[in-house]
């Protein structure tokens, strides 16, 4: 039985991952990290742990916290986790971080699109981004992983295999993604209010969502070569779910045809037959939010539009669970070498 520790747990992310744990079979909790509700009950600020956590959350004191647990959870905003981690706690813990803080390689593209120094950029290189599809042999010896944000899991692994195996050329590429309110966190903000949510859906971070050079990044190992997209994300007025709609014109192949649908779902087979979290669709049916949520699943369907020799791609996951903490729990069981599905192995909830 390994013991964790979570930082952050009275977040949205935080209180899924406390969620997922509390019915993992190989782990416990020992520590409900919240700066903000310090000596309250977890269960208080969380009616559905009512008289099932009965622990009190908790500082963020990650020193204290390496010397008790095995893993520590940071799901924390951008910039906490680099400036509380050191050499003396990675000696001891594993960590798993929820925020952006060592997703992007290069520290100056993070300090231009978060806009805030990075504390700790000499574990940048060292970090494993924790996308589990894709890094799985390096995150078994790592002990720091970057968890990946929602947008991008679902982006990513809706493109990746046909950027990988070049059936799309990836300058082309456009995503359009439409996420529940639960993706801006549980911090009060007028924009996030049911009167401004609800009964509309709107774009935001137009050209500069945050979460666009993580894509790019991680798109470009796959393609074996820089580029850039256009990335627009969307609100939508649901609490959980995110759905991505990606464009891009079809690469022709040697004999000068463009790939097929059979071809396409040959790309996918290929890097994800065997893959437990991701289902990929049959041909006419096409992913959506409400059968993939509070699951660890992502869904992804495809459709070639012969007219303009373009494929459209579409993914759904949900944000919280394989957009944040069931991805970080999958990272987790990777790491201590169980069963990648442990206490992830559970039918999505509907209606």
């Amino acid at each position: 039985m390994i013991k964790v520790g979570i930082i952050g747990a009275t977040g949205y992310a935080g209180a899924e991952i406390a969620r997922l744990i509390y019915s993992h079979p190989q782990a416990e909790i020992v520590w409900y990290g919240s700066r903000s509700y310090i000596d309250e009950r977890f269960s208080s600020v969380y009616g559905n742990f009512f008289n099932i956590v009965d622990e009190k959350c908790l500082d963020d004191n990650m020193d204290e916290l390496a010397e008790k647990v095995d893993v520590i959870f940071t799901a924390t905003p951008q910039g906490l986790c680099a400036g509380l981690v050191n050499d003396e706690i990675l000696s001891k813990v594993k960590i798993i971080d929820l925020s952006a803080d060592f997703r992007i390689k290069d520290v100056s593209v993070y300090e231009k699109w978060y806009g805030i120094e990075h504390k700790s950029p000499q574990y940048i290189e060292e970090a494993v981004y924790g996308l589990c599809e894709i890094n799985r042999d390096k995150i078994k010896g790592a002990r720091l992983i970057a968890n990946p944000g929602c947008y991008t899991t679902c982006s990513i692994l809706t493109a990746y295999p046909l950027i990988k195996e070049k059936l799309i050329d990836p300058k082309t590429l456009i995503v359009d993604a439409l996420s529940g309110t639960s993706g801006a966190g549980r911090g009060a903000k007028t924009p996030n209010l049911f009167c401004e949510v609800n009964e509309s859906v709107k774009p935001y971070g137009v050209t500069n969502h945050r979460h666009t050079p993580e894509i790019e990044e991680q798109l470009g190992y796959a393609a074996g070569e820089e580029f850039t997209i256009n990335f627009t994300p969307h609100l939508i007025p649901m609490n959980r779910g995110i759905l991505a709609t990606e464009y891009a014109s079809l690469m022709k192949k040697s004999d000068g045809s463009l790939p097929t649908a059979s071809d396409i779902r040959a790309a996918y087979e290929k890097y994800y037959k065997d893959e437990k979290f991701i289902r990929l669709l049959p041909d006419g049916v096409y992913p959506e939010t409400k059968w993939v949520e509070t699951s660890n699943f992502v869904d992804i369907g495809f459709k070639i539009d012969e007219r303009t020799g373009r494929v459209i791609m579409m993914g759904a996951i949900d944000n919280l669970v394989k957009g944040a903490a069931g991805q970080a729990v999958q990272n987790m069981n990777i790491m201590f070498g169980f069963e990648e599905s442990m206490g992830l192995d559970f039918v999505p909830a509907f209606p």
